[in-house]
């Protein structure tokens, strides 16, 4: 039995969210993508009209696998910064580790500056950044955290989470000495804690 237009199209995605990961948005052609999903460039035009087209499609399809929002509700009210940021990066951890194609996705896209880039950036990284300031700025005000710019303290954060989450698939095997993610968080979120808590007077 055939595969049906909603099937064929699911296909068609999964096989560009690989492509673009693997070679880029210029690198990847119409004629890579038909070939890897047994088709003929014009039967894949039927589905999507342009190769820009396709990106935009990849794009919402990323946006539907990424599940941090059940993890965003539970942790909006928490007041304890460790398990705060304990939760956080290990969920990024455990999601890109499995996802780490996304992340190829959006290191392509910033280094070939691709139009989308942002978009890409801002769906894959920067949602954790802006969360994550949006916390800092509550445990600010209810008097928890000190003054810092919490801009900069997301960023760096999230940044080192999502470097560490590399080290496990992108740069594996590129490296001197590899560090276990679980043992990365336990040594670097403590640090940030006892830079951010507020003294207790």
């Amino acid at each position: 039995m055939g595969s049906t237009g909603s099937d064929r199209k699911i296909q068609i995605l999964q096989e560009a969210t690989r492509l673009f990961s693997s070679e880029g948005y210029d690198g990847m052609t119409i004629k890579q993508l038909a070939d890897a999903c047994g088709i003929t460039e014009p039967a894949l035009y039927r589905y999507f009209p342009s190769k820009d087209k396709i990106y935009d499609a990849v794009l919402e399809s990323i946006a539907a696998r990424l599940d941090y929002d059940h993890l965003f509700k539970e942790l909006a009210h928490e007041d304890d910064l460790e398990t705060l940021l304990t939760k956080l990066a290990n969920h990024i951890i455990k999601f890109y580790t499995r996802n780490s194609d996304l992340y190829r996705l959006l290191l392509y896209s910033a280094l070939h500056g691709h139009a989308k880039a942002k978009q890409v950036y801002d769906m894959i990284r920067g949602t954790y950044v802006k969360y994550l300031i949006r916390q800092l700025d509550r445990l600010y005000h209810n008097g928890l955290i000190i003054k810092k710019n919490n801009n900069i303290t997301a960023r760096c954060f999230i940044g080192m989470v999502f470097d560490c989450s590399l080290s496990t698939t992108l740069w594996k095997g590129l490296q001197d000495q590899s560090f276990d993610p679980g043992d990365v968080i336990a040594n670097n979120v403590p640090i940030y804690v006892r830079g951010l808590q507020a003294k207790e007077t």
